[in-house]
């Protein structure tokens, strides 16, 4: 057996001084080793990092001492600071660069600290899930050296006082190392436009010079470059261009929606491998083949605690209650649904980004995204998930097979009661009647508190059929595209009343 596909027991690893195949220790030696290197901080200072590191329980210490924070609560109290070129205010030295991440709701952008020890991170384990692909006996081991096409930002960064912003893969891609250049598509020039269309364009020019092995990116917009080739070159599918096509890398949405459409595309099936690659951190990969997850990434620059998704710890409009109950690795359950908070070298401490999480298999800590902490409805209780609306979708699709690529969900008034309304997308011709039925009636199976609503207070399921065309239209007209926007699932507040004059012009 290969040395690097040995899984030695943790006591030879320990009797030998080589790291443990445990969670719990090796978030331990990972939340040490944060705050050594942030002790000297004014953050480190003011939270009093010397003494959490002498406490005999380092995790339950520094979750006593540490405040939990969102972005609005960090900005205000730091990270202003650190725009400003204040040097040591949460990280050691001063913030070069930022991701700006606006989320799937919010209008306004937000800065995100990036420092060489947070890419460095994300790199390593970049390289982990490189590795993994061994596993994957499906992909010939000729396509890893073929072209890596990864649709992301703008290498061509905003320039600030003393600090560079911008998309977190444009951030990535400028500072990759050398020996991935020549694998990289679409190459330097092409990555630097900052004019989406403009972009796809040249792509579609570039498309018959390379040999594209992997795509990397979102779905939808993965998937509109490659329609766009095809129609070019007048194509029966993307494999008649890019023969060795093998692989498609993708994150920040459930995929499943797209599949249906995604595979009309190929010639031959390909392997679906997924990441959690947030602007805060990589979070998580699919490290090997039919996993039934992504295996969080433990060992390297990210601590991870999880607040169990519930009413104790949320309000009804999903803000978390002061003091909230965060759980380590070795705390949680399989099958319940916790908000992420993380603790990173770039300095964001006990951060929360707003994903929510289940794990599928504590063992190999490995979990899904089961959606986000403001997108879900509960009008009248009926706690509907952006997981349960995921599903439900797929149900509908596959019973009456169409595609249904992208979609969204409202709350509205419906007489003195409340109603659901849907916004689906799809270009296959269906009834609409029909499939706002099936969706009702699946969610109805998959939770029992919509089920006992819809019978009182949720009176009404809606549902508009709209082309794919006109959400992607939409996201244009709001400055999201590209790079990893993703259409917010639930709609609510500003973005809401935007959509619906968008839809009445």
């Amino acid at each position: 057996m290969p040395l690097f596909t040995l899984q030695l027991p943790n006591s030879i690893l320990k009797a030998l001084r080589l790291p443990q195949n445990n969670p719990r220790s090796q978030q331990l030696r990972v939340l040490k080793k944060l705050l050594k290197k942030a002790r000297f901080t004014e953050f480190g200072q003011q939270y009093r990092f010397d003494e959490i590191l002498l406490s005999k329980h380092v995790g339950k210490r520094f979750q006593e001492q540490v405040p939990v924070s969102n972005y609005n609560s960090i900005y205000k109290a730091w990270w202003h600071k650190t725009m400003a070129g204040t040097p040591n205010v949460c990280w050691p030295g001063k913030i070069r660069y930022y991701a700006l991440s606006s989320g799937t709701s919010e209008a306004a952008s937000k800065f995100l600290p990036i420092t060489t020890d947070l890419l460095r991170g994300n790199k390593i384990a970049m390289i982990k899930q490189m590795l993994s692909l061994r596993t994957y006996e499906e992909i010939p081991l000729a396509t890893v050296g073929k072209g890596w096409l990864a649709l992301g930002g703008s290498t061509d960064l905003q320039k600030g006082a003393g600090y560079f912003a911008g998309d977190l893969s444009g951030i990535t891609i400028k500072k990759s190392p050398f020996w991935f250049q020549p694998f990289y598509k679409p190459g330097k020039k092409i990555a630097r436009e900052k004019d989406w269309n403009k972009k796809l364009e040249e792509i579609v020019e570039k498309a018959p010079q390379w040999d594209i092995g992997f795509l990397i990116g979102v779905p939808a917009w993965i998937q509109m470059c490659m329609e766009m080739v095809i129609a070019r070159y007048r194509l029966k599918n993307i494999h008649e261009i890019w023969p060795n096509l093998a692989v498609f890398v993708h994150g920040g949405v459930h995929f499943e929606p797209y599949k249906k459409g995604f595979e009309k595309l190929l010639g031959k099936p390909i392997t679906y491998i997924e990441t959690y690659l947030a602007s805060e951190g990589f979070i998580a990969y699919q490290d090997r083949q039919f996993a039934k997850g992504m295996r969080l990434v433990t060992s390297q620059h990210l601590f991870l605690e999880f607040v169990p998704f519930n009413e104790q710890n949320f309000t009804e409009n999903g803000d978390l209650v002061n003091n909230p109950e965060a759980l380590m690795i070795h705390e949680v359950e399989e099958g319940k649904d916790y908000a992420l908070l993380i603790s990173t070298s770039a300095g964001a401490w006990r951060y929360l980004i707003g994903d929510t999480v289940r794990f599928v298999d504590k063992e190999n800590c490995e979990i899904i995204i089961t959606g986000r902490t403001k997108h879900f409805l509960s009008l009248v209780g009926e706690h509907l998930s952006v997981d349960n609306m995921n599903r439900a979708i797929q149900v509908a699709a596959e019973k009456l097979d169409i595609s249904i690529p992208e979609f969204t969900v409202a709350g509205e008034p419906s007489g003195s009661f409340f109603a659901h309304h849907w916004y689906v997308a799809t270009n296959d011709p269906v009834n609409p009647g029909e499939l706002g039925k099936l969706i009702d009636d699946t969610l109805k199976e998959l939770n029992d508190d919509y089920a006992v609503e819809r019978k009182s207070a949720l009176k009404e399921v809606k549902l508009d059929v709209l082309s794919e065309k006109r959400f992607l239209d939409f996201m244009q007209s709001q400055g999201k595209v590209g790079g990893q926007h993703k259409f917010p699932r639930v709609l609510k507040g500003t973005m809401l009343e935007k959509w619906q004059a968008f839809l009445a012009k």
